[in-house]
């Protein structure tokens, strides 16, 4: 996977921009779910998770409930965490809960990576 360094302010200011509870552009949506796809079909379905991790149960689409959790529980990259699923279904900002989440795993995940193109 190729990545510049504008992928990576780009990822930062959308992150930004979701914190805050305001929707991404369209195209910025399709971009980042293609990143994503590119992420997760090469990693495996269960991955080595490293110690501390706080985990977290369902979060239901409760995206006030994510920043308390990162809040209390510290940011990322500070502290790593663990998400059991149910990201999305009942809460009012589901669309804006599973981008923050999708944006902040496909951004630290680049981060990882042992070059930059």
């Amino acid at each position: 996977m190729c990545v510049t360094m504008g992928d990576i302010s780009d990822l930062d200011r959308q992150i930004e921009q979701l914190r805050r509870c305001e929707l991404i552009k369209e195209n910025e949506v399709k971009a980042l779910c293609a990143k994503a796809r590119e992420i997760l079909v090469e990693e495996s379905n269960v991955q080595r998770v490293d110690s501390p991790v706080t985990v977290c149960g369902d979060i239901h689409g409760q995206f006030y409930d994510l920043k308390e959790l990162f809040r209390v529980g510290g940011d990322v990259p500070e502290t790593n965490y663990l998400f059991m699923g149910d990201f999305v279904d009942r809460g009012f900002y589901s669309v804006e809960t599973f981008l923050l989440l999708l944006a902040l795993k496909v951004v630290y995940y680049l981060f990882c990576l042992p070059y930059y193109c």
